[in-house]
């Protein structure tokens, strides 16, 4: 019951708050509003796209040299440390060659004796060997001239009576005599002039001779001084000072890393869209850096146990960016696509279906889902060829979990889609 006894100001309280709670209950209850959900677009844009093989390689020099000594000997001193540039045909090494340094004088000593022997033989023996058999030649032939004239006269006096048989047949015998003294003389002097070639041909045999063994005691001694064949790094030096070289143990080992080779296995399938000149990339495992190259050789014959050919890329490495041995990823680019339909990766959705699905921002400000046919991809782009019309934008952060027909409002200026021609 009503308490009337209450206190004035008690009363009035009581009735306001009825009074409240009979409105409230009188009114209706409003229909929440709907969310609207920020997103970020891009638009799709025709441009040129890649079609990229990518694929893991090993690292290797675009050459090297296993420098190995030709002769035995310890080794004196090195000039270089592993990791040392050098230039082609700088010093390396020096080996121990005292030994070496006596051969080369003795046979340069042989070489001066032969040349003195040679110099002897052509300007002083043989010469005078040569005028003395002239001499004899031109006496002879006097002697026979003056013994033929002499019979010839005594002949004609023998003619006319004036002379008797006897002395004619003396003359006779002096002449005969004289024409044998004659022909001993020019035999000699023919012989004189085949001793005198044979002893030249000798004495330069002898002269070659010794400067061929100065030359080979030239040769050792040089082989002592160990160089470089090329320009690169020193990459290995397993031997130390007053070690023994011998040639069947490397020495040193140089690497030319100015430029680099990745060896990549590349699919069958995959084979026919390279050609040699396909511009490519090489990144380290950790991304840390990056060189552009080419290809340089395609093997024309496939591994039979997995089914892939061996591909070459062969890039600068400027500043020994990325080193030999090393496991990189290697980015062929097969071939480009012109005015291609291209949208961002992101805007791919996930789907268990087969065809790849987009939202579509449409101008009623709704994301309207949209299947479609997907091309080329690059890691941050793909082609659409069936699905979507240059100037549409696609919706790339903020679709995921969005159903068709969702209120959506642009949060972010459309995205940029960069070329890569």
């Amino acid at each position: 019951m009503w308490n009337y006894n209450l206190h004035p100001k008690i009363k009035t309280s009581v009735v306001l708050c009825v009074v409240l709670i009979a409105a409230g209950c009188a009114r209706k209850e409003e229909p929440p509003t709907e969310s609207v959900a920020p997103v970020q677009t891009a638009t799709a844009q025709r441009t040129a796209i890649r079609r990229i093989i990518t694929t893991r390689a090993i690292l290797y020099p675009s050459d090297q040299a296993v420098v190995m000594p030709k002769i035995s000997a310890p080794v004196r001193e090195f000039y270089v440390n592993r990791g040392d540039h050098v230039r082609k045909g700088q010093l390396l090494a020096q080996l121990e060659n005292s030994d070496l340094n006596a051969s080369v004088m003795e046979a340069k000593s042989m070489v001066d004796e032969a040349e003195a022997s040679y110099h002897n033989t052509t300007a002083a023996t043989l010469p005078e060997e040569m005028a003395k058999a002239k001499l004899e030649v031109q006496s002879a032939k006097e002697a026979l001239d003056a013994a033929q004239r002499l019979y010839e006269s005594r002949k004609q006096l023998l003619e006319q009576g004036a002379l008797p048989r006897r002395q004619v047949d003396e003359a006779n015998v002096a002449y005969v005599q004289a024409r044998s003294q004659y022909e001993v003389a020019a035999k000699h002097d023919a012989l004189g002039k085949v001793g005198k070639d044979a002893g030249v041909k000798q004495a330069q045999a002898q002269v070659d001779a010794a400067k061929g063994r100065h030359m080979s005691a030239q040769a050792q001694l040089e082989y002592s001084r160990i160089t470089s064949p090329l320009t690169g790094v020193v990459t290995d030096r397993p031997m130390y000072t007053g070690e023994m070289a011998s040639p069947s143990t490397p020495l040193l080992t140089v690497m030319d890393i100015s430029q680099v080779i990745a060896r990549a296995n590349v699919p069958a399938d995959q084979l026919k869209l390279l050609k040699v000149g396909n511009q490519a990339t090489i990144t380290a495992a950790d991304s840390s850096a990056e060189l552009r190259g080419e290809v340089s050789v395609i093997s024309s014959a496939l591994d039979a146990n997995s089914t892939t050919a061996e591909v070459w890329i062969k890039a600068p490495n400027s500043g020994d960016l990325l080193r030999p041995g090393a496991s990189v990823q290697v980015s062929i680019v097969a071939e480009t696509i012109p005015n291609a339909v291209v949208i961002p990766s992101t805007a791919i959705l996930p789907s268990d279906e087969g065809s790849a699905k987009v939202l579509i921002f449409g101008t009623d400000s709704l994301a309207h889902e949209r299947s479609i046919e997907i091309g080329i991809r690059e890691p941050d782009r793909v082609q659409v060829l069936k699905g979507i019309e240059p100037g549409e934008r696609v919706i790339v952060v903020g679709g995921l979990g969005l159903k068709d027909k969702a209120k959506v409002r642009i949060e972010k200026a459309d995205e940029k889609i960069e070329s890569h021609d």
